[in-house]
């Protein structure tokens, strides 16, 4: 696997774990669950996560386009 195919396909699984901590932040929040994080920092860091694999996702189409 090509070292441009391995980067996208971190990106896609940091945005899919970006999502289901996401999710469960929601979750958290919505049923009032007390975590050691607690809800808002899930859902933030769930955000956070999302967006940089989307970054990195955007940067390794460009590169490989770029070729």
């Amino acid at each position: 696997m090509a070292y441009g195919q391995m980067r996208s396909v971190a990106a896609r699984v940091a945005a899919a774990l970006g999502l289901l901590c996401g999710v469960l932040g929601f979750l958290a929040g919505v049923t009032g669950h007390v975590w050691k994080f607690g809800a808002t920092g899930w859902f933030t860091g769930g955000a956070l996560l999302t967006l940089l694999a989307l970054f990195a996702l955007i940067e390794s189409a460009l590169a490989a386009q770029h070729r």
